[in-house]
């Protein structure tokens, strides 16, 4: 297995903001670790895969939804929109 990771595209604050519902963006994180694993566990070499990537793909959570891009040769999944449904 690589060095899969996940990372905010751009970063934290521009995905996420000031969001109050700090338990759904630690669903969102927990998804994006099992998220992670996965693709680890489907491309064994991921730096050595040379087809095309999944794109960009949506997860639907209890309280809200999150949008993001598996890059398989940077070995890293990237979260680009996090939608909090209101409270």
């Amino acid at each position: 297995m690589g060095d899969w990771g996940w990372e905010y595209n751009p970063d934290a604050h521009h995905v996420i903001g000031e969001s109050p519902n700090l338990a759904f963006i630690a669903q969102v994180e927990a998804r994006a670790d099992e998220l992670v694993r996965a693709a680890a566990a489907l491309y064994l070499d991921g730096s050595a895969y040379r087809g095309q990537s999944p794109g960009v793909q949506e997860e639907v959570l209890p309280g809200g939804m999150f949008q993001y891009l598996t890059v398989v040769r940077q070995e890293r999944l990237y979260i680009v929109q996090v939608t909090a449904w209101p409270l």
